[in-house]
């Protein structure tokens, strides 16, 4: 009798757990489920990609900055300069000669451009 009882409750216990793994494992199949999984994946997925990309773009301008050094230094920009620069040059304003000249008592209409009034 104690023999059968044993094999009863083993039998019972297997049951069990092999139905709740397979209520799981269905669970974890359901559309909703399966969505939130790969939406959570391509979150992770995205992080990754953000942080590569990040440290892609520092890496450049760090090397960006030490290869503009070395080309300064390389063409002597970079060098301090001995000589005064020149004074800023002044530049004449040209007259608009295609508009009339402003006369005092005159009313000056403008039309604005309206491209949709043509249509």
């Amino acid at each position: 009798m104690f023999r059968r009882t044993f094999w009863f409750t083993t039998g019972v216990a297997a049951g069990v757990w092999a139905t709740t793994k397979v209520n799981r494992k269905l669970k974890q199949l359901t559309p909703e489920h399966l969505a939130v999984t790969a939406a959570n994946k391509a979150l992770e997925a995205g992080g990754r990609l953000k942080d590569r990309a990040v440290d892609f773009a520092l890496e450049v301008r760090d090397n960006m900055a030490q290869r503009e050094a070395e080309l300064g230094d390389a063409l002597g920009i970079n060098a301090p300069v001995d000589r005064e620069l020149p004074a800023p040059r002044g530049y004449a304003v040209i007259e608009n000669r295609n508009k009339p000249p402003y006369v005092e008592g005159l009313t000056y209409k403008t039309y604005p451009y309206n491209r949709n009034e043509d249509h």
